[in-house]
């Protein structure tokens, strides 16, 4: 049975990845901060779809945490053929008003971690012969937007980096570049998201169904629904000094 790990699994885009592959038949390792969370979600997905379930506590902000969750994916006697790169988070502030130990945290789990854990994986993947990483980035990294837009355009860059790498060794990498998505996120991160229309959001499950059918066909990059299709490719094509014009505009005043 095909094993996959998960980060950030008990909330949001995590945990729809971690139903929709209990639903297939996947075991699974699942990756969050909080054991009552974890054993929780464990406990349900084994008695709903009826899989192997493992739990992970760890925090990947903290490298001897990471550590442990890189030496999960290299156990060759146990492989994981699907690594998840999930977790993350955002701030509400700008550069200049938060604490460098704040802007630390965020490379340290949207970078680092995705970095640590996909070079773990992918190591057994290729001796394999298969295996997949999904790292979840977003549209926010073709537009400036403090450190969160700026590691979110390192992931998705790192995907394509590895991806490329990876070609023809049946290991393949995809990016997953999701707008706004009614998670927890935004709620987490204090942020204010009142005044974005309907038409703008999309759902977990959206994302999840739209960027696992992206790997199946081999794609590199994914970006869910056909209007952030749209959107992104105006961010990726519009003149640099216009995109951060915009961005200046509509920003919050701090």
């Amino acid at each position: 049975m095909a094993t996959a790990l998960v980060t950030g699994s008990t909330s949001g885009i995590g945990a729809a990845y971690a139903e929709r592959l209990a639903s297939k038949g996947w075991d699974l390792v699942l990756v969050a901060r909080t054991v009552d969370r974890l054993e929780g979600q464990a406990t349900d997905l084994r008695y709903r779809f009826g899989g192997r379930v493992e739990v992970l506590a760890a925090d990947l902000g903290d490298l001897e945490e990471c550590r442990r969750v890189e030496h999960r994916l290299a156990d060759r006697a146990h492989p994981v053929d699907l690594l998840v790169n999930n977790a993350g988070f955002g701030t509400n502030k700008a550069f200049a008003a938060g604490t460098v130990d704040e802007e630390q945290r965020q490379l340290d789990v949207l970078v680092r971690a995705v970095l640590r854990l996909t070079h773990a994986a992918v190591g057994g993947m290729v001796e394999r012969g298969q295996g997949g990483v999904v790292n979840v980035s977003s549209v926010a990294g073709w537009v400036p937007g403090g450190t969160y837009s700026a590691a979110k355009g390192w992931v998705t860059t790192f995907s394509e980096s590895v991806a490329a790498e990876l070609s023809g060794t049946g290991v393949h990498v995809l990016a997953v570049c999701p707008g706004f998505t009614h998670t927890q996120f935004h709620q987490t991160g204090g942020m204010d998201v009142s005044r974005i229309p309907d038409w703008m959001w999309l759902t977990a499950d959206t994302i999840v169904e739209d960027s696992l059918a992206d790997l199946r066909r081999g794609r590199t990059v994914s970006v869910p629904s056909g209007r952030y299709k749209v959107l992104a490719t105006l961010a990726r094509h519009t003149p640099r000094p216009l995109v951060r014009a915009i961005y200046v505009r509509a920003r919050p005043k701090h």
